[in-house]
């Protein structure tokens, strides 16, 4: 039963830091010249690029957001840099899924470093996300939480 609810948990993770995540890029590729946060912005607007977010980050991070899930949880990984670290690596996964690469000279082509540094940034955010809902607990589900050792009978 607790492998159910952890899977919900696992799951409303994802889906928190998969829109947290998306916001970020929409936003750092869409708007680059708002250097102040101003609430004068379309509200239409922003219902579109929190959508579009959505849609584009959880599709290309679903499989690497996968592997990591599965890792922290068979390992019981539950520090938040290594959550950092591996959304980070997966923003990365996800941009270079977006970039072309030439296998004759084993490169990427048209690599923009802007968007490669918006990209791990929104990883790394989306990875912070993650384990403030799922992540803190990872792996709790196997084992019952140990009793406590008999205390020692009071002496007379």
């Amino acid at each position: 039963m607790a492998v159910i609810g952890r899977l919900f948990a696992i799951f409303f993770g994802f889906v928190a830091a998969c829109l947290v995540a998306g916001a970020v890029v929409l936003y750092a590729i869409f708007f680059p010249e708002m250097n102040d946060v101003s609430l004068d912005v379309d509200q239409g607007a922003i219902n579109l690029v929190l959508g579009f977010g959505f849609i584009l980050i959880s599709g290309f991070a679903l499989l690497p957001a996968l592997v990591i899930a599965l890792v922290t949880e068979a390992f019981s990984i539950r520090h938040i840099l290594a959550y950092a670290v591996a959304g980070g690596f997966a923003g990365l996964c996800c941009y270079l899924g977006f970039i072309p690469f030439d296998t004759v000279n084993m490169t990427f082509n048209g690599i923009v470093r802007r968007h490669l540094e918006v990209m791990v940034g929104a990883g790394i955010l989306g990875g912070v996300i993650y384990w403030m809902i799922a992540g803190r607990n990872a792996g709790a589900w196997r084992s019952p939480s140990p009793e406590p050792p008999p205390l020692p009978p009071l002496p007379r």
